[in-house]
C-alpha cells in the first residue's frame, strides 16, 4: 500500500470540502474515523475471544454498519450520511453512558468523542474518505506496520499546524531514552505529557521483545500509564496504542499539573519515567498553587520536573528533556528543583542535544536529565547523586542540522551509547569540553549551574526573535547572580557591610 498516496488522497478530497479550514482540523477529521475503524477491528478480536461480548456502541452506530461500502448501492452517502454523522452519531458517542463500573476497554469511546468535532460539510466527499479509511485492514499485519507510517506522516502534518511543540519527541529520540532507561516487565512506565504517546509506544515496543508467556502478555496490557489534556494528541495517543494492541489504553485525558503533588499515593506512581514537557508556557497561579512554594515556577517544564520528583517510585529511573533555560537558570524555583536533584536524587548523567532536533519547528536547545529515585553507592553526606556527568552529543559526520528531510536517527545516538558503557572525560583541543564529571558538591559550589559541556560557539544556532530575547534574559538573570555573589564574597573580604552604608 503506498502510505503517502492514502494520506495525500484523503487530504485532496478535504480540501475541497468547505466545512474543513487547515491541516488541524484535517487531522482530527481523520483521525476520529481511524479510532473507529481501530476500534471496531479490537472488537472483532474480543468477540473471537468471548463470544458474550457486547459493544457499549449501539449496533447501528458501530463502524462495520455504516462505515462499509460494499458496492451495493446501500451504502449512506451524500445528506443522508451527513445526518447520521451529525445528528446521530457524534451525539451518541459523545453521551454513552459511563460510570465506575465501565471497563476501560469502553469508557474510552466516549472520552475519546467528548471534545471531538465533525466538520465535513460535504457527505458525498465524507463518503470518499470513509472509503479510503476502509482501505486500511488493521488486522493485517502488514497493513498495521503501514499504519504506522501512515501515523508518522499525521504527526507531521501536526507539526506544520504549529502544534506539534507540545507533544511531539522524533521517534529516535524516545527510543533512545527508553533504551537507556530499561523498563522491565512488571514495571510502570509513565509519560504525564503523553501527546500522541510516542515515548509509551517506544517503552511497550521495547518491553514486548521480553514477553515469551500470557502471563507476560498481561504484564504488557498494564506496562504504561499516560496523561494528556488535548483532545487531538489524546485522540492520537488511544489509537496509537489501540495499534499497538493495547487492549484498554491507561491514557487520562486530564491536567496533570491540576492536582495537588502532595496528595499523590504511593498508587499513583510508576517504576520509569520518560517525558518531554512543555516549555516555553506560562502557567496560571491556580496552578502553581498545586506545588510546594520552593517549586512555583511560570516555566511550565520547571513544574513538571517537580511533578516527576513526587511520582516517582522509590528505585524509579526517569529519563526527561529539558530546555537549556533549566541548566542556566537562577531564580529561585530552578535553583530549588536542581539543588533538590543532587541531595534527594540521584542525578547521574545530563545529555546536551543539538539545537536542530526539533528543527523546523523550534530551534530551543534541549537537554536529557537523567536521575534515579534512590542513593548513589558512595556519595558524600546530604547527597543523594555522587557525580553527575555531561556528554555533548554533537551533529553526525555530513550533517550541518538536522531538517524534515534530514532527520535524527537511532544510530546517531551510536556515541552515546558507547560512552555510557565506558564513561570517560573528553577535553581536548580539538572539541573542546565533550564530556566531564562533577561531584554533587561542585555543582552545588556551582550554584547549581548546569550550564556544562557547551556547544561551540560556531555550532550554535541562530534562533527566533522570542526565543533569543528569553535567552538573553535568562543568561543576563544567571550573569547577574554571578556578580552578586562575587560581590557578596568581596564584602565579607573586606569586613563591608553595605547595607549599614546606605
Amino acid at each position: 500500500m503506498a502510505v503517502n498516496n492514502i494520506i495525500k488522497r484523503i487530504q485532496n478530497i478535504m480540501r475541497q470540502d468547505a466545512g474543513i479550514n487547515g491541516d488541524a482540523q484535517r487531522i482530527e477529521q481523520m483521525t476520529w474515523m481511524f479510532f473507529l475503524k481501530v476500534y471496531d477491528t479490537q472488537e472483532e478480536t474480543w468477540e473471537y475471544k468471548d463470544e458474550n461480548y457486547k459493544s457499549i456502541i449501539p449496533e447501528d452506530l458501530r463502524w462495520r454498519k455504516w462505515a462499509v461500502d460494499e458496492k451495493d448501492g446501500e451504502a449512506l452517502t451524500g445528506e443522508a450520511l451527513l445526518s447520521f454523522v451529525n445528528e446521530k452519531l457524534f451525539p451518541t458517542l459523545k453521551n454513552l453512558p459511563i460510570d465506575a463500573n465501565t471497563p476501560r476497554a469502553k469508557s474510552i469511546v466516549q472520552e475519546t468523542f467528548a471534545d471531538l468535532n465533525q466538520y465535513m460539510k460535504n457527505g458525498t466527499l465524507l463518503r470518499q474518505v470513509v472509503n479510503i479509511v476502509n482501505e486500511i485492514e488493521f488486522d493485517d499485519a502488514d497493513d498495521r506496520h503501514t499504519f504506522g507510517d501512515i501515523y508518522e506522516g499525521i504527526l507531521k502534518d501536526l507539526q506544520s499546524a504549529g502544534n506539534a511543540g507540545e507533544f511531539y519527541t522524533p521517534r529516535a529520540l524516545t527510543d533512545f531514552i527508553v533504551m537507556m532507561l530499561d523498563p522491565k516487565l512488571g514495571e510502570t512506565f509513565g509519560d504525564f505529557t503523553s501527546g500522541t504517546g510516542g515515548f509509551l509506544t517506544s517503552a511497550l515496543n521495547y518491553m514486548s521483545k521480553s514477553v515469551s508467556s500470557a502471563e507476560d502478555g498481561e504484564k504488557l496490557q498494564n506496562a504504561v500509564v499516560g496523561q494528556e489534556w488535548k483532545p487531538l494528541p489524546y485522540l492520537l495517543s488511544i489509537t496509537n496504542l489501540l495499534l499497538h494492541d493495547i487492549e484498554a489504553p491507561n491514557i487520562a485525558n486530564c491536567d496533570s499539573l491540576g492536582t495537588n503533588i502532595t496528595d499523590f499515593k504511593e498508587s499513583d506512581k510508576v517504576d520509569v519515567i520518560g517525558m518531554n514537557p512543555p516549555y516555553g508556557g506560562s502557567t496560571e497561579d491556580s496552578v502553581k498553587s498545586n506545588f510546594p512554594v520552593q517549586y512555583r515556577s511560570s516555566e511550565t517544564a520547571d513544574l513538571f520536573i517537580a511533578l516527576i520528583m513526587y511520582r516517582l517510585k522509590a528505585s524509579g529511573r526517569c529519563g526527561v528533556i529539558i530546555p537549556d533555560g533549566f541548566l542556566f537558570g537562577t531564580d529561585g524555583a530552578k535553583f530549588a528543583l536542581k539543588e533538590n536533584l543532587l541531595r534527594k536524587f540521584n542525578l547521574h548523567t545530563i545529555i546536551r542535544l543539538p539545537g536542530s532536533i526539533f528543527s523546523p519547528y523550534t530551534s530551543i536547545a534541549t537537554n536529557i536529565l537523567f536521575f534515579n529515585n534512590e542513593e548513589a553507592e558512595g556519595c558524600e553526606e546530604g547527597f543523594k547523586t555522587k557525580e553527575t556527568w555531561f556528554y555533548r552529543l554533537d551533529m553526525p559526520e555530513g550533517y550541518k542540522h538536522f531538517s524534515k528531510t534530514k532527520p535524527m536517527k537511532v544510530e546517531h545516538t551510536l556515541p552515546i551509547q558507547e560512552w555510557w558503557k565506558d564513561r570517560k572525560e573528553i577535553i581536548n583541543d580539538e572539541v573542546g569540553e565533550k564530556s566531564r564529571v562533577f561531584t554533587a558538591q561542585q555543582l552545588i559550589d556551582l550554584d547549581c549551574n548546569f550550564d556544562q559541556c557547551k556547544f561551540p560557539k560556531e555550532e550554535e544556532e541562530i534562533l527566533p526573535p522570542a526565543e533569543l530575547l528569553k535567552q538573553y534574559f535568562e543568561k543576563r538573570a544567571a550573569l547577574d547572580h554571578e556578580i552578586d555573589k562575587t560581590l557578596s564574597e568581596i564584602q565579607k573580604i573586606l569586613g563591608i557591610d553595605i547595607k549599614s552604608c546606605n
